[in-house]
């Protein structure tokens, strides 16, 4: 790998960045304290039987053969068994039979895994009620473990190998959002603690942390935390309103209803807004980073743009970022969500009753709000990096640039990047093509 050549982001002038040490620092610690008080404490024991034993296993034999009819059909009539079935020789690895082989009923059913000589396998061990002493086997799953880990490597290699140190802050910043996801938020729910809050809280200390470790301390990524920060709220109220306004009751999914069979004081309501806030998160942090860092950028490609230049200039690309975003987060929802809309589709009920069920406005809800939240991200963002880029410029600068002059004190603006690397980086984005003033005064290109 060659050198990193990413240039950090500017020093804000001092009376900036004491501006924004006393806006984040507070901000902090207050979530820091809601974290600690909400943090789960006595966790409820699994309800349920206790779990069946699981060892590992590999296949050794299959051996398939024809299903017998069913009592209720002819053979080879429609109520016939389609199998397969047969039997299954399995070499169990773990567990009091371990080093012996066992015969199980070739998997049938919906999911059922389809088996192969080779494969590992995972056994379930069930025992007979009337008969403690009687146990068999049935073939539950494959093991994963294998390939999962392979993948994991991969995915970290290449995202090292391309973004170097910054990609190796980015996969700190990807377990530091685990860890607080499997530390904080999910034990918090589960303990009882009101979702939303917790949600919310731990979604802005998943921001801090991975903001700032993946692009340093500096007054850029504090403007990116605080137009985060701004948007969550704002999407924790759009989902309030919205959810209210639609009367959701949270059990949208199949999921929800288990849940509350488990848990029967666990609020649901609740719980649908927790899920649409953590999941904006995401979604935030990639556009308020993006339009601090292209304020900033502008900046340096053109120290004498004026504060209202460049919010319009970074809005512009804002709103293509967003026109992509968008899109992104409704195909996001709905393939998470596939199987629900392929169930909608077969229904026989009217469009109009499918689209107000429960389960479709609930995935409308989400996208809506989710997608509000992102939009007001932009203008909030752009404003307060505008405001911070030019916060050392004075009164003086929009004077002379008034009266045609181009002097900015040197105190001011960052100065503009070295013809050379200007000159690479101008013609990297437009080559020699010409472009002209469009409408809202963004620049389209002329090919």
């Amino acid at each position: 790998m060659g050198a990193d050549h990413t240039r950090p982001a500017p020093s804000a002038p001092k009376g900036v960045r004491q501006v924004l040490v006393a806006t984040v620092v507070p901000l902090f610690l207050v979530t820091v304290v809601a974290a600690l008080a909400l943090w789960p404490r006595d966790t409820r024991e699994p309800a349920g039987n206790a779990e069946v034993p699981r060892y590992h296993g590999t296949v050794t034999r299959v051996v398939t053969e024809s299903c017998p009819p069913t009592p209720e059909s002819p053979e080879g009539g429609p109520g016939d068994s389609t199998g397969p079935c047969g039997t299954v020789t399995v070499t169990v690895e773990q567990g009091p039979d371990a080093g012996q082989q066992v015969e199980v009923p070739v998997p049938t059913g919906p999911g059922a895994p389809r088996v192969e000589v080779g494969d590992a396998i995972m056994l379930v061990e069930l025992t007979d009620p009337a008969d403690p002493t009687a146990k068999s086997y049935q073939i539950a799953e494959h093991q994963r473990g294998a390939p999962l880990v392979w993948l994991v490597v991969l995915f970290g290699v290449v995202i090292v190998a391309f973004g170097r140190w910054r990609g190796l802050a980015a996969l700190g910043g990807l377990v530091a959002s685990f860890a607080l996801l499997l530390g904080f938020v999910l034990p918090g729910i589960n303990a009882g603690q009101p979702p939303l809050l917790v949600a919310i809280v731990g979604s802005a200390l998943i921001m801090f942390v991975v903001l700032y470790l993946t692009h340093g301390i500096t007054a850029q990524t504090s403007v990116a935390v605080l137009g985060t920060l701004g948007s969550l709220v704002l999407t924790g109220l759009l989902g309030a309103l919205a959810i209210a306004a639609t009367h959701l009751t949270g059990f949208g999914s199949e999921d929800a209803a288990t849940l509350s069979m488990f848990q029967h004081d666990v609020d649901l309501h609740g719980l649908l807004l927790a899920g649409i806030i953590i999941g904006s998160l995401g979604v935030l942090d990639d556009v308020t980073v993006t339009q601090a860092a292209t304020v900033t950028e502008l900046a340096y490609a053109n120290p004498g743009l004026s504060r209202l230049q460049l919010y319009r200039a970074a809005t512009r690309v804002g709103r293509a970022h967003i026109a992509s975003t968008v899109n992104t987060i409704v195909l996001a929802y709905a393939g998470a969500s596939l199987p629900l809309l392929l169930l909608l589709v077969a229904d026989s009920r009217p469009l109009s009753e499918i689209l107000t069920s429960e389960f479709m406005a609930t995935e409308i809800v989400r996208s809506a709000v989710a997608t509000l939240g992102l939009i007001a991200a932009v203008p909030l963002t752009t404003g307060l990096a505008a405001l911070v880029t030019t916060a050392g410029r004075g009164a003086a600068t929009d004077t002379r640039r008034g009266a045609g002059t181009d002097t900015v004190p040197p105190s001011g603006p960052p100065a503009a990047r070295p013809p050379a690397e200007r000159d690479d980086a101008l013609e990297a984005l437009g080559g020699a093509v010409t472009g002209r003033r469009g409408a809202d005064g963004g620049t389209e290109v002329a090919w």
